[in-house]
């Protein structure tokens, strides 16, 4: 495992994270909580060392099962979670639908003393406001709050996870630019490459660390689902892909095979040396629920980088052939 530093924090990542909202949801495929905790901790005998979390996975339980599994390595790894939902006092949910956000001073402190508390630990290394929108970023006492927690020793850093359906671009750009945030986490894979693109010239530019999720695009980006579209169960968070969506993919899919002429690794793999072909990505979070996947990409960190000329290949492709297919797909009667 290689290790990068995010932006310019004091914090040194494994390249390749683990996503413990696969583990502590049931979005992602169900997974036994025994099952879930020998993930986290046969990733750390694997060397990795970041695992990302959020107070509303499950509710609280995804930050229940890190400090389980990992509670005794405490200073060893770094840990990642997130903030800003109300799920105190507004429990119900309707399927994915997103809750209220609450983002007063006084509910943030609450929230990050909870997530302690869960965690069972007196410091969080990267507390990230969860989907914010420009509202939020243009909050000052927000911003205060976050300072003042860091300064009395209970978070190393802060940042934002972006949406993309609940904030993005603009979010992105001013929490790097006008709240100098010490990490943005964002969605970029070979399928979804914008807006995350635009963020990278910032990123240098104001020396903020990006963590990058879901590189494999609800999994098509692997081996396994190379001849057709895959089927999900109720309850999976990627059921809601339209039928023609996943065709597109696969159709997307098809036109990559000279990744696996060129490198000698999984298409699985590749996905994820294309996001840390970018240098400004500090850390990539694959969705993990079964030791094939999680041995696959660990070792991912090891391979050859994915050459400037393949990037760029890969950038026309999106801009072009892969808006096409979007197109396509849009216009294709509901159902088909």
């Amino acid at each position: 495992m290689e290790y990068r530093q995010l932006g310019t924090t004091a914090l040194r990542v494994s390249e390749v994270g683990f996503g413990v909202w696969t583990v502590s949801t049931g979005w992602w495929g169900k997974v036994d909580p025994a099952d879930g905790v020998k993930l986290m901790q046969h990733a750390f005998d694997m060397g990795v060392t970041f695992f990302d979390t959020a107070d509303t996975y499950g509710d609280g339980f995804g930050e229940e099962i890190l400090a389980k599994a990992l509670g005794g390595k405490r200073h060893d790894i770094v840990i990642g979670t997130k903030g800003g939902y109300d799920f105190y006092t507004q429990a119900a949910r309707e399927g994915h639908k997103e809750r209220p956000q609450k983002l007063e001073p006084d509910f943030i402190r609450f929230a990050c003393e909870q997530s302690l508390k869960r965690l069972k630990t007196d410091y969080i290394d990267l507390y990230q406001i969860h989907n914010p929108r420009m509202s939020a970023i243009e909050r000052d006492d927000l911003f205060e709050t976050l300072d003042d927690l860091r300064a009395e020793g209970k978070l190393r850093s802060y940042g934002v996870a972006l949406g993309p359906d609940i904030g993005w671009y603009e979010e992105g750009e001013a929490s790097m630019r006008q709240r100098k945030v010490a990490a943005v986490q964002i969605i970029y894979s070979i399928m979804e490459q914008q807006p995350a693109r635009k963020f990278f010239p910032i990123a240098k530019e104001t020396g903020t660390g990006l963590i990058s999720r879901v590189p494999h695009a609800s999994e098509v980006l692997t081996e396994r689902f190379k001849a057709q579209p895959p089927v999900f169960e109720a309850g999976d968070h990627r059921s809601h892909r339209r039928q023609q969506w996943l065709t597109a993919a696969v159709a997307k899919v098809a036109k990559l095979g000279f990744l696996a002429e060129r490198y000698s690794m999984s298409l699985d793999q590749a996905a994820i040396r294309f996001c840390l072909a970018q240098p400004t990505i500090a850390t990539v979070l694959p969705n993990i629920v079964r030791e094939e996947d999680l041995r696959e990409y660990a070792a991912a960190s090891g391979l050859a980088d994915i050459s400037r000329e393949d990037e760029a290949r890969l950038f026309e492709l999106y801009d072009t052939e892969f808006a096409k297919l979007d197109e396509q797909q849009k216009a294709a009667p509901a159902g088909t």
